[in-house]
């Protein structure tokens, strides 16, 4: 499997690594003694149940995770190997604490969610990935029937339509996108009733709630919305 990190809006998007660029990391951060900390917060439990650690064998020293952890109530978490957690108070010298550490209604919340995704995740994760797929290929199928020059990167249920020619595999690449003509697509599926995140450097997700006719809606909305592309 290629290897796929997701990033945020200023690193553009989902984009693939180079072969070797994620031991390489881990290979960095132990020559100097660094801690190699993976920000799973759009990652986890997204692209499978062990996130981007489990996906590409990763071995971090901390991970962080974000809402999915309290089952969309607002949280966020970090973990990792013992040698680091014991250091936090009360076995160690650090104190760490939030105003919403531990909030039960979150952590209910998360429980459940979590707990449903480990009894069916040889259900879920497949379906999820297939259905992202779909969408995915789909609107992308059509901006080439359109004529409208997009690109497409996927990793499990998360993906990023790139509004250029050329492969995307970095922020140089993605930074030469066409802003303009993603802001015009957007905008055209925000009025069809399709809400997609709104920078073209972002990455799109969905969940178990979407199926076959939100996969169907969605690529009805994008034919019509490479009009308004074109359109100018």
């Amino acid at each position: 499997m290629e290897k796929f990190y997701e990033a945020n809006a200023r690193f553009g998007g989902v984009t693939p690594t180079a072969e070797d660029y994620l031991d390489g990391l881990r290979r960095v951060t132990r020559q100097h003694g660094a801690l190699f900390i993976v920000d799973e917060v759009m990652t986890g439990f997204r692209i499978g149940l062990g996130g981007a650690c489990e996906t590409f064998s990763i071995d971090p020293d901390l991970v962080t995770l974000g809402k999915i952890v309290g089952g969309g109530l607002p949280v966020g978490v970090f973990g990792g190997k013992s040698i680091y957690m014991d250091q936090l108070a009360p076995l160690g010298p650090v104190y760490q604490a939030g105003t919403l550490s531990g909030n039960p209604l979150a952590m209910a919340a998360g429980m459940a969610t979590i707990s449903h995704l480990q009894a069916n995740a040889a259900e879920i994760y497949p379906r999820i990935q297939a259905t992202a797929a779909a969408v995915a290929d789909g609107v992308a199928q059509e901006a080439r029937r359109a004529g409208v020059a997009v690109g497409l990167n996927q990793v499990g249920s998360m993906w990023t339509w790139f509004f250029t020619s050329g492969p995307v595999t970095n922020y140089e690449q993605a930074a030469r996108c066409d802003t303009a003509a993603f802001a015009r697509f957007h905008r055209a599926m925000l009025d069809a009733g399709v809400w997609l995140p709104p920078s073209q450097f972002e990455a799109a997700f969905l969940g178990t709630a979407h199926g076959e006719e939100e996969i169907a809606a969605t690529i009805a909305a994008a034919r019509g919305a490479f009009e308004a592309v074109l359109a100018g």
